[in-house]
């Protein structure tokens, strides 16, 4: 066989090959987004968690100009709306929303539990 020919041919099987696993990349969630993203984004609604009522704090962000907590996928700044709420204080740990006279406190991590050691 022909060099030309040879190498048309191996490029056809490499541009098979590529655009096979492209096809099936395209089924892949990404790992690195939150695992509420990912449920949200497969049922095709991403307001599902809002609709329930669970707010769930991903993230936060405090600088010396700045303060803005990441809720269910959205940034909020402080004194922005989430929803009914509105994000009225922020620590490294927490973030505090209000509506009306109802207060809701989302902590980064919820099932962690700070205990004090005592030295013996």
């Amino acid at each position: 066989m022909p060099p030309l020919i040879t190498l048309r041919l191996a490029t056809l099987c490499l541009l098979g090959i590529g655009i096979s696993g492209a096809a099936n990349a395209e089924k892949l969630s990404d790992p690195t987004r939150p695992a509420n993203l990912v449920a949200s984004s497969q049922s095709g609604n991403g307001s599902d968690n809002e609709a329930e009522g669970a707010l769930v704090l991903q993230s936060i962000l405090i600088g010396p100009k700045y303060s803005n907590a990441i809720i269910n996928g959205r940034g909020v700044a402080l004194n922005g709306k989430i929803g009914d709420y509105v994000l009225v204080r922020l620590s490294e740990t927490e973030a505090v929303l209000s509506r009306g006279k109802t207060s809701l406190t989302l902590k980064l991590f919820p099932n962690f539990e700070k205990k004090t050691i005592k030295k013996e």
